[in-house]
Formats: C-alpha cells, structure tokens, sequence
C-alpha cells in the first residue's frame, strides 16, 4: 500500500488553506518557503544537494527564491502533480521511501504552528510504515547524543522498542511512531514522555538530532 500520495494530498491541501504568510514551526519559514524547499527538493536536482550540504546552500537558496515569482496556486499544483520526468522521486519506491517522512514532518511543521490545531486522526497503516522507516533512520537521528536513547512504542505491546543509540546512561522516548519521528527529527513539539535521569533528558534534549 503506497502511503506517500496521501500525505502529497494532505500537506498540499494544507498549502491551500494557509497560504504562503502562515507561519510554521521552522524559525524563519513561513509556509512559502517550506513549500520552495518541497519543490526545489523534488524537481531542481542540480540544488537540491544545497538542502543538506553546508557548502552548497546558496545553491538551494536561490533556487526557492525562484518560486517567490510563481503564484501560489501554481506552486501548490506543482507539488501536488508530484515530481517531474527528470526526478529520481518519479519512482515509485523511491518516492515511498524518501518522502513519507519529508510529508509527514513538514506537515506537522505547519499544521501545528496554526491557530486551533489538532492532532490528525491516528491510521495505523501510515503508523506502521512511521515505525519502520524509525527502525531504519533512528540511529543516525540520534548519532550526535551523548547519552543512549530507546525509543518505545507507546501502544504496541510486542517489537515495542527500537535502540537508537547505545550507551551506560540512557533515555527512553516514549510516544506514537509519528510523534516519535518528530523527536527524531528534532522537534521540540513533539508529544512524547521521556524516561530518564534529568541530566540526561537535558543532554538529549540539547542534542542536534535529524538525518
């Protein structure tokens, strides 16, 4: 069951009730600029690398910086046709792969930073799919904690756990496999428990943390 479609669905349907001032979570972005990051991620290869790469943010920066001539609607409908002929995401498992976090997150990014947000019905087939790819990503989430960290399904009984960083000292992180990426990606409005001595809850919680 491909899930990626409907998240493309939900966060361009969030675009469109927003608009481009609304702000999010993200200091210094408003929705426009997380929708250029989407398109430029997905159909400007040559700057995409600026999104990750220190060395080469100006790259990716000037290439959101086109999107501010097209209008919205426009930039809304780029994204919710999905990647070009030229993009390696125009493949299926790819595209699977790589985006079901990047729609996820980034919805969540702008949703909750809206007035009367709440929280999105639970499905358990986009959960499940969340709680996998945390078992694939996890441990380079937390790669720079100072502490251990196990993350724990909060309603699953069995595979309950993922360790995502090894060490004497440690932190369980407690919640839904979305709220649980959301930590992993570093956002500190994520609806999770942490079990821990508080010195340690502070390391982790200091800890750059993202792919």
């Amino acid at each position: 069951m491909r899930l990626v479609p409907g998240e493309r669905a939900a966060i361009c349907d969030l675009f469109e009730a927003t608009g481009p001032d609304a702000p999010t979570v993200l200091p210094g972005w408003r929705a426009g600029e997380l929708l250029a990051h989407l398109l430029v991620r997905e159909r400007q290869p040559l700057a995409a690398p600026g999104i990750l790469v220190p060395a080469l943010a100006r790259f990716a920066e000037s290439a959101m910086d086109t999107y501010k001539k097209v209008p919205w609607a426009e930039q809304v409908r780029l994204l919710r046709d999905g990647a070009p002929l030229w993009s390696p995401y125009r493949i299926p498992l790819l595209d699977e792969r790589a985006n079901l976090l990047e729609f996820f997150v980034h919805h969540e990014d702008l949703a909750r930073a809206q007035p009367g947000w709440q929280p999105r019905a639970a499905e358990p087939d986009r959960d499940e799919a969340l709680w996998s790819a945390l078992r694939l990503t996890a441990r380079l989430m937390y790669r720079h904690s100072p502490v251990g960290v196990r993350l724990r399904h909060a309603t699953r009984a069995r595979g309950a756990e993922i360790n995502a960083r090894s060490g004497p000292r440690q932190v369980t992180v407690v919640g839904t496999p979305g709220e649980l990426v959301l930590h992993g990606f570093g956002r500190e409005l994520a609806q999770v428990d942490l079990d821990g001595a508080p010195a340690d809850i502070e390391a982790l919680q200091a800890t750059s943390r993202g792919i």
